[in-house]
């Protein structure tokens, strides 16, 4: 569904008002500014958010752009279409002179070419014109991590935010990554955003977000009062990712889900690490789900340790291609310096899979307690990731016993349903304390 079809006029079956009273059915307009179900977890929490909120009974409506989300059955997009001034195989293009439709368009292209990341600020532009002309047909309007400037003031229905972590956590790992003045000057230009999300996550009246390290991270990093923020744990799609001992286990895999280019994943410490453990285990190998670097530290490691044939990377696999890597696994890791909540552990433990972890961020909160749900080791230190995957492949019992165990706390704490069911509470909160002069005007 287009956004020109949208506003050409109401969609079937939205007329009348529920205004979310009582359990009646909520009308959801769920945000997102990149849907990518393939890199991140932002197009992961919208297709299986949206998913379990319309098995609820609830009318959701994604509201997105380019790279758009993958969604099931039963719940509709509304392009909302960016110039996509970053897809493959042309990014940092520049459009042709046909292709600018608006003075935002000229602001996302005006932005770019000065070094900056437009498009929360021009999707939150964007999303504002589109509810206020379609005013009355939601309920409420769920932002998932946009943090616009276009998403203060009134868009026609409340508004409720996800804030997975703050991405100033992000922009001060890659300042440190930075091996010198002019890439760090780069890299601050290119994180200016952030302070436009700073700004308005201060005025947001209702912030969720996915642990609670992410919530201190909120009230340390954006000045969010406590009181605002509110933990509603996301999961694992548990239907999708189980166990199957039909799928052979290879000897020496260890898999993982990381950005080569992205210093908060840590990936440089597990191939640092998988060189180590290799001079014992000759058959530990890595399976990498992301995008491979041509260069940087990531492929410089590689070429160093003679790791050619030892690191494989994958991208643009059906979900039942990951599920079945990561079974196909003795070791799932974690590496990352720090995380917000991480999927990709929860999404391991549920298929039985071991899983070697740090203790960066919200990664406790998911992984459990170290020796009883996963490995535990510090961020950052291969020396210690090197040592507990050498550990967990030599002890058929101890990964037996932790894929168990990992498995049985997902099921406890961490289903997309019991997300919804929270996060729809919140809906409720945050629509009761609206006015309804101001709900339906």
């Amino acid at each position: 569904m287009t956004a020109e079809a949208i506003e050409a006029g109401p969609r079937a079956g939205t007329s009348g008002t529920s205004g979310g009273g009582g359990d009646a059915p909520l009308r959801i307009a769920l945000l997102t500014y990149k849907g990518n179900p393939f890199c991140g977890g932002q197009g992961v929490y919208v297709r299986h958010l949206s998913r379990e909120l319309a098995r609820l009974g609830h009318h959701v409506e994604v509201i997105g752009a380019q790279p758009y989300p993958v969604l099931d059955e039963g719940v509709p997009l509304t392009e909302l279409a960016s110039l996509d001034l970053y897809r493959s195989p042309d990014p940092f293009r520049s459009p042709k002179r046909d292709e600018y439709r608006d003075w935002i368009d000229a602001l996302e292209v005006a932005t770019m070419w000065t070094g900056g990341f437009p498009e929360p600020l021009t999707f939150s532009l964007r999303a504002r014109r589109h509810l206020r002309a379609r005013r009355g047909e939601f309920d409420v309007v769920h932002d998932n991590q946009t943090l616009g400037y276009g998403l203060l003031g009134d868009i026609g229905a409340p508004l409720v935010t996800t804030i997975h972590h703050p991405i100033t956590v992000d922009r001060q790992l890659d300042i440190d990554a930075a091996t010198d003045w002019k890439r760090r000057a780069s890299v601050r230009r290119w994180y200016g955003f952030t302070r436009m999300q700073k700004r308005v996550a201060r005025r947001l009246p209702s912030v969720l977000t996915v642990s609670g390290s992410s919530q201190q991270e909120i009230v340390d990093h954006l000045g969010v009062r406590r009181d605002r923020v509110h933990v509603v744990h996301v999961g694992a799609d548990t239907d999708l990712f189980s166990p199957d001992p039909s799928v052979a286990e290879v000897p020496g895999r260890i898999v993982t889900t990381s950005s080569a280019d992205v210093p908060l994943k840590g990936l440089v410490h597990l191939v640092e690490a998988l060189a180590k453990l290799r001079t014992e285990n000759p058959d530990a190998h890595l399976v990498v789900v992301g995008k491979r670097a041509e260069d940087g530290p990531v492929a410089q490691l590689i070429e160093r340790y003679g790791l050619k044939d030892a690191v494989e990377f994958v991208k643009g696999i059906t979900d039942a291609e990951l599920v079945d890597l990561v079974r196909s696994a003795r070791v799932a890791c974690v590496p990352s310096l720090y995380e917000g909540f991480s999927l990709p552990a929860a999404e391991a433990m549920a298929t039985g899979t071991p899983l070697v972890a740090t203790t960066g961020g919200a990664i406790p909160e998911v992984a459990g307690p170290d020796g009883e749900t996963c490995l535990a080791v510090p961020p950052g230190d291969a020396d210690a990731l090197a040592a507990a995957l050498r550990r967990l492949l030599d002890d058929a019992d101890l990964r037996a016993r932790l894929g168990d165990a990992g498995r049985a706390r997902v099921l406890a704490r961490f289903t997309w349903k019991q997300a919804a069911i929270g996060t729809a509470e919140r809906y409720r909160e945050a629509i009761a304390a609206t006015p309804a002069s101001v709900r339906t005007s």
